[in-house]
């Protein structure tokens, strides 16, 4: 038997007319760029999400950095971003490509995401630094979101924006709030490989605030509210009418995929929770996680073993993320050093993602976990 981390050709099978119809009907319109079928995916969206606005762009990092321009962060030479180390590249490049300058604080070892306490602090004790800090990005990691009460109150009491990296959390939600509409704006990313995917880039920003929304729709746009005339200097990131209208067609099963994710965790969960070298995933009680990853901790030093040992068995893993921000070499410049952030750190050397799509039969969940179980039993 073979196990792949993600196979989407089942999905596609199971939602085939569904789908056809959707690159069928752009092919009949010929209209490519923008119209009405990303009016129509913004609504939704939007909707969904429970905020008043939502403006599709080309992908997930431009998602972020957009946002961070209609927040007007990079204008000033020393601005500051915090965010997390222990995430995907596009988080701290978008950050740097906005003009500013990403600073780490590290994460919390049982939920992967950001110790916003420890940003709390850091903001505390940087009196001087916390005056060019102009936002915090926390990072919705694997699918479960970050603590946002506690961390919209010393934002707002330090006037920062707030910008939720939502590109693996799209349906997740906070006590009862969707992920990214509770800071100024989420960002959310349709890869193939997401939740909900495309079948290529494309991203979206939402948020509740008018004026935001309007700049975001211009910077996608060169900077043009009007064609032909530019109000500032943009980026050419517009979302495809056909990625739009293929996720126009994925859209009403993004919840049910989720359920079925989480179904498989619960599975997972029962049979590795007497295994004592592996830690299941914590869920804050207040959180509803939607498992972009499932994501365990190997904590007897054996995960590259065990991961090598998959492979042999034709189970697909991967490691989200072997080498932390703060340690890749386009950062040195920022002067972090190994030791640095140890929680980020040892989690670089602990986690391993295990194949969760919803699609996976009992068959193949107890193939993996047999391999699992048969591995710490050698």
């Amino acid at each position: 038997m073979e196990v792949s981390l993600l196979e989407l050709k089942t999905q596609y099978n199971s939602i085939k007319r569904d789908i056809n119809g959707a690159i069928e009907r752009i092919l009949n319109s010929q209209h490519f760029i923008l119209g009405e079928e990303v009016k129509r995916f913004e609504e939704e969206v939007a909707n969904y999400c429970g905020v008043k606005h939502a403006v599709g762009v080309a992908s997930g990092t431009d998602a972020i950095l957009l946002s961070l321009r209609a927040a007007g962060v990079g204008k000033g030479e020393d601005d500051m971003v915090i965010t997390t180390p222990f995430t995907f590249f596009a988080t701290a490049g978008a950050i740097v490509n906005s003009g500013a300058i990403p600073v780490f604080v590290d994460i919390d070892p049982k939920t992967y995401n950001i110790n916003v306490g420890k940003i709390e602090k850091f903001l505390s004790d940087n009196i001087e630094l916390r005056k060019r800090v102009k936002g915090i990005i926390p990072v919705h990691l694997y699918g479960q979101m970050v603590d946002m009460d506690s961390l919209m109150n010393f934002a707002e009491k330090y006037n920062i924006a707030v910008i939720e990296d939502a590109c693996q959390a799209i349906g997740a939600t906070y006590k009862g709030k969707k992920a990214g509409s509770i800071g100024l704006s989420g960002a959310f990313s349709f890869f193939p490989s997401k939740n909900l995917g495309g079948y290529g880039d494309g991203g979206m920003v939402v948020t509740n605030n008018s004026d935001f929304a309007e700049k975001v729709r211009k910077l996608r746009k060169h900077g043009s509210g009007k064609t032909y005339y530019h109000d500032m200097i943009g980026y050419n990131s517009r979302l495809d009418a056909m990625q739009a209208a293929i996720l126009n067609a994925k859209f009403p099963y993004l919840d049910k995929w989720s359920e079925g994710r989480r179904k498989n965790v619960d599975y997972y969960n029962e049979r590795f929770k007497n295994i004592k070298s592996i830690e299941i995933p914590e869920v804050k009680k207040y959180n509803y996680h939607i498992y972009h990853q499932y994501t365990i901790k190997i904590t007897d030093g054996k995960r590259d073993k065990l991961q090598a040992y998959l492979k042999e068995n034709n189970i697909g893993t991967k490691v989200y993320y072997p080498l932390p921000l703060h340690l890749q070499p386009c950062f040195k410049y920022l002067g972090y050093k190994e030791g640095d952030f140890p929680v980020t750190e040892e989690m670089t050397k602990q986690v391993l993602s295990l194949p969760i799509f919803p699609e996976l039969t009992d068959n193949q969940l107890d193939y993996v976990i047999q391999h699992i179980e048969t591995f710490f039993s050698l």
